[in-house]
């Protein structure tokens, strides 16, 4: 009993998604002695979805290995290798897969879908007492994850809201390595360069004029719908507040942080929105410096925002171009001295 507390005080005491995972496979591992414990999420586009492994903890392992969230999908094996597990995940249904190990796979699920499965790898098929077990350590993490689905989302969108921003910052900066040397960066194998974009909806205020605040909110839900499905995966989504979104993403260079953001911007202005019809958007975006706060960083992209209004609406501009312009001044060490929250 003692040991379950213990485990139980150590999944709530997190925050952070990561590590919650990871002390969910310890926790079961050791509740649980099973042979291994793997934690899946199934993650990229529709028609090209990929297991990414959250956390794979054996027997003998010291602790959880994962995948990066910025690993090459190409390299993840697809959802179809494993039907057993493509099916718990569809069907939110625990499967059994015999052999040597025998697996049993549990759905992770949440208030709003199932976001992943657990395999658990035994000699053989897990007696009552065990699958027990582990459904109530689920049903504890499904209430937690609740928790800080309410602190840390929008409750209208689902997207991260505003208060998770500087710590999300922070977080996606340090994974992409900004100011660390060139050879730390190729040895990292991912791109190193982060851009954050601001996003504004043109006109909004017309909408809730014209229409009202039912079919704003509307708009609003198929936009964060049209971000999720044009964005990827790795690439965090935040609703500020009001018609406001904001970007994080990882990319090679501006020209492809660019192509993305116009991808978007095309695909917003395609969308027939339901009662309003056409609607636009306008982006600003900037590049994340060695030193930023997230004050500085989304000053620029809000500065060029502005911009793209000022210039018409339903564009995208960089605050680079605006340095190279002379429209904007340079800031070549990041950081700023506003705090915005």
């Amino acid at each position: 009993m003692y040991e379950l507390v213990d485990h139980l005080a150590d999944l709530t005491g997190f925050r952070d998604r990561d590590v919650l995972d990871t002390t969910l496979a310890s926790a079961l591992r050791d509740l649980v002695r099973p042979l291994g414990v793997v934690i899946y999420r199934s993650v990229g586009p529709v028609g090209d979805e990929r297991w990414l492994t959250r956390a794979r903890l054996m027997a003998g392992d010291v602790a959880p290995s994962v995948d990066s969230d910025w690993i090459d999908l190409e390299r993840l094996p697809a959802v179809s290798s494993s039907p057993e597990r493509l099916e718990c995940l569809l069907e939110a249904v625990v499967c059994e897969v015999p052999g040597a190990p025998h697996t049993t796979i549990f759905p992770m699920t949440t208030d709003r879908e199932v976001v992943g499965t657990i395999d658990v790898l035994s000699d053989e098929p897990l007696s009552v007492a065990q699958r027990r077990t582990i459904e109530s350590v689920l049903r504890i993490y499904r209430n937690f994850q609740a928790v800080l689905d309410y602190s840390e989302r929008d409750t209208l969108t689902g997207l991260l809201n505003r208060k998770t921003f500087d710590e999300t910052f922070h977080k996606v900066v340090l994974a992409a390595g900004i100011g660390s040397s060139a050879e730390d960066r190729r040895n990292a194998g991912a791109p190193a360069r982060t851009w954050l974009s601001v996003i504004d909806i043109d006109h909004f205020k017309q909408v809730n004029d014209r229409h009202g605040h039912l079919i704003g909110d509307e708009v609003l839900l198929l936009m964060a719908r049209l971000m999720r499905s044009t964005f990827r995966y790795q690439d965090r989504l935040y609703r500020f507040g009001g018609e406001e979104f904001v970007v994080m993403m990882r990319c090679p260079g501006e020209a492809e942080a660019r192509s993305a953001l116009e991808r978007f911007r095309a695909n917003v202005e395609r969308y027939a929105f339901p009662q309003v019809g056409r609607v636009t958007v306008s982006l600003g975006f900037t590049e994340v410096l060695p030193g930023d706060a997230p004050s500085g960083a989304f000053e620029r992209a809000d500065r060029a925002v502005y911009q793209a209004k000022q210039s018409g609406r339903n564009r995208v501009v960089g605050h680079e171009e605006l340095v190279a312009s002379g429209k904007a001044p340079a800031d070549k060490h990041g950081g700023g001295d506003v705090e915005l929250f």
